[in-house]
């Protein structure tokens, strides 16, 4: 038994954010954005939208493309860093939304990595036999923790949801994962602040040293995707796409070098999205599969890592 992705869909709130417009707001330059991170513009959630009404949204398009109807669902599991609530789970958020109740939803933290992570648990209860159809989603509304005094961080980061049916099948669907983790850096990439007596403890505001996640992403993201080929018995020339985490247009470069993959085999949206944390990976992926590069019977890579450090990989055939 396979678990196979039967549809894919994404969100985007309605408000673009330029770097052009972001430069009136801190001291910065559409030309110093896009030359370190190939960023030109991301999407911002209105004040009233929360990470749960953009998982919502993708989540339905996504069950759309599957042609699946609610009631099949029997998982829900939401990859988020910025949760509606400190609890209840806003995979439970998502769940009522739907009009659904009764079987497993939650959450799952694992920062831009979280996407693979739900991905990988979603499959292992498949496999399992424990439920048939799941709906996996990476969702942020990354605007809440982003100092926009601080532009260092301010114009890396956007809001967006994209999410994928997974279901049981005797297809071959997701052929191999990797995941792995190493607190030993949690404090390389982070957001510090907890709640305490009703106030926030700690800075609110997402903190990053620029130059230490480089060189560890680079290495780890290549070492990943190796090693989850390896376990599949899959070669790099037999990657039909790689869909990597969009964070920087140089990382996800020199990744796709360390693969002697070709960017025309790399699907690219930090220049339109920036960095969405969780929802990067489906987000892309969506774009993929809508755009008609990626076709049935194809082979993807797909790859993340995010602060903890937290990172993986899920190789799959469409």
């Amino acid at each position: 038994m396979y678990a196979r992705i039967a549809g894919t869909g994404s969100y985007l709130p309605e408000h673009i954010l330029t770097n052009e417009a972001l430069a009136q707001r801190v001291d910065t330059s559409d030309e110093w954005i896009a030359s370190r991170t190939g960023i030109r513009q991301r999407h911002l959630a209105a004040e009233a939208e929360t990470t749960s009404d953009l998982a919502l949204r993708a989540a339905e398009r996504a069950l759309a493309a599957a042609e699946t109807e609610r009631s099949e669902v029997d998982l829900i599991i939401v990859a988020t860093t910025t949760p509606d609530h400190v609890f209840p789970s806003t995979a439970c958020t998502v769940q009522d939304k739907l009009g659904l109740h009764g079987f497993p939803a939650f959450d799952v933290q694992a920062v831009c990595a979280g996407f693979v992570y739900a991905l990988t648990v979603a499959e292992a209860m498949i496999k399992s036999g424990a439920v048939r159809c799941a709906v996996v989603i990476g969702a942020e509304k990354l605007s809440n923790i982003i100092d926009w005094n601080d532009r260092t961080t301010c114009v890396l980061f956007g809001d967006g949801a994209g999410a994928v049916v997974l279901k049981a099948s005797e297809e071959p669907g997701i052929l191999a994962s990797k995941l792995h983790a190493d607190g030993r850096y949690r404090d390389i990439l982070k957001t510090p602040g907890h709640l305490k007596q009703g106030q926030v403890e700690g800075s609110p505001w997402i903190y990053m040293d620029g130059g230490a996640v480089f060189k560890f992403a680079v290495r780890a993201l290549a070492d990943v995707a190796n090693e989850t080929l390896a376990a599949a018995g899959v070669e790099q020339a037999d990657v039909d796409w790689l869909v990597p985490h969009q964070a920087n247009l140089r990382i996800i470069e020199s990744t796709a070098k360390h693969l002697h993959l070709s960017m025309d085999k790399v699907i690219v949206t930090v220049d339109r999205h920036g960095n969405t944390s969780a929802a990067s990976i489906p987000l892309a992926l969506d774009e993929g599969v809508r755009s008609g590069k990626i076709r049935r019977g194809q082979t993807v890579l797909l790859e993340g890592i995010g602060g903890g450090f937290a990172w993986g990989s899920v190789l799959f055939k469409y």
